[in-house]
């Protein structure tokens, strides 16, 4: 079952996603929200999906190990605590998976930060800064950009335009 949160977000890209975010908890919905505004403003149609590593597994895998296959070229994962959620994405799929760990009411989001980029040898993940959801979007489109000229030059004329 879907929230309306999702439904609006996924509604955002009536074309084939590029970008997968995933969400460990609705509660982090505002700040991934950032993320989807970002990749908008690049013209990256992406999908967003709320499912947890830990209530969720099964959903996780099947998510994570069809995103390739159905089009995508990037993941984007979001989880706080110790929910390592980008860990078990990353295992699952042969993409690029960035990780941005969730500021927490325990330790600031120190928690989430330390368990992103303590990953074993083999399954790689790319992590932003704690609630760094456009970070994470930015780098993606980037990550597109190695591969296709738009996406290059919207990256280009974003970064320029952040100089002026």
């Amino acid at each position: 079952m879907q929230t309306q949160a999702q439904t609006q977000l996924q509604t955002a890209a009536q074309v084939q996603p590029l970008v997968g975010i995933i969400i460990g908890s609705k509660s982090d919905l505002e700040v991934m929200q950032g993320a989807g505004e970002q990749l908008e403003s690049f013209g990256v149609p992406y999908e967003l999906i709320i499912a947890s590593a830990h209530r969720n597994p099964e959903r996780v895998h099947q998510w994570a190990s069809q995103a390739a296959g159905r089009g995508m070229k990037v993941l984007i994962a979001a989880a706080g605590k110790a929910a390592h959620l980008a860990g078990v994405v990353a295992a699952c799929t042969p993409l690029p998976v960035i990780a941005v760990p969730m500021k927490t009411s325990d330790l600031g989001g120190l928690d989430s930060l330390l368990s992103m980029v303590q990953m074993p040898t083999g399954v790689p993940v790319a992590t932003v800064a704690i609630n760094g959801a456009k970070n994470a979007a930015i780098l993606a489109t980037q990550i597109l950009g190695s591969g296709d000229e738009h996406f290059r030059q919207v990256i280009e004329d974003y970064k320029r335009a952040l100089s002026e």
